[in-house]
C-alpha cells in the first residue's frame, strides 16, 4: 500500500500516506496491547499460585504493589493518549505544510510563466504611442472648432452686411 500511495498525485499522496502512517501506528499499538494482555494473563496465574500459598504478608505487599501498578498503568494510558493527540496534530500540521508548499509551487509557476511571455515589455511603448496619438487628435479637434467657429462668424457678418445693404436701399 505504501508503494501505491507514493506513486499517486501529490495532493492525494499526502493524505493517503498520512492515513497509512496512522494505521501502522494503530496496528503497532494493538500488537503491543495484545502482548501486554497475554503476559498479564500468565502473570495473573503465577500471582494466584503465590497467593494460595498462605502468606499473609505477601498479600499485603501484593495489594500495595497492585495499587502502584494501577497508578503506573493509569499514567501510562494518559501518556499514550497525549502521544496519540500529538501524533494527530503532527499529521494535520504536515498536511497543512504540504498544501502550502503546493500553493507556493503553483504561484511560482504562474510568476515564471508571466516572466516568460514578455507581454509586459511592449505595453509601455504602446501606451506612449497611444498618448501621442490622442494628444494630436485633441489638438486637431480644437483647431477644427476654431476654424468652424471662425467660418460661422464670417458668414453671420456677411449675412448681416447683405441684409443691411438690402434694407437700406
Amino acid at each position: 500500500m505504501d508503494l501505491e500511495a507514493r506513486s499517486l498525485q501529490p495532493n492525494v499522496k499526502a493524505v493517503l500516506l498520512a492515513k497509512l502512517r496512522e494505521y501502522k501506528s494503530d496496528l503497532n499499538n494493538l500488537k503491543s496491547e495484545h502482548k501486554r494482555l497475554a503476559s498479564a494473563n500468565s502473570n495473573q496465574a503465577a500471582r494466584d499460585d503465590l497467593l494460595e500459598s498462605g502468606m499473609a504478608d505477601a498479600m499485603s505487599v501484593s495489594a500495595n504493589q497492585r495499587g502502584r501498578l494501577m497508578m503506573s498503568t493509569e499514567r501510562l494510558n494518559e501518556s499514550s493518549d497525549r502521544i496519540k493527540e500529538s501524533r494527530r496534530t503532527m499529521l494535520e500540521t504536515e498536511e497543512l505544510g504540504v498544501s502550502i508548499l503546493q500553493d507556493l509551487h503553483q504561484q511560482r509557476q504562474s510568476l515564471l510563466h508571466a516572466n516568460d511571455t514578455n507581454k509586459l515589455y511592449g505595453v509601455d511603448d504602446n501606451i506612449s504611442k497611444s498618448k501621442k496619438i490622442l494628444t494630436n487628435m485633441s489638438r486637431r479637434m480644437s483647431r477644427n472648432k476654431w476654424i468652424i467657429s471662425s467660418i460661422i462668424v464670417v458668414l453671420v457678418v456677411a449675412i448681416a452686411l447683405i441684409l443691411y445693404f438690402k434694407l437700406s436701399k
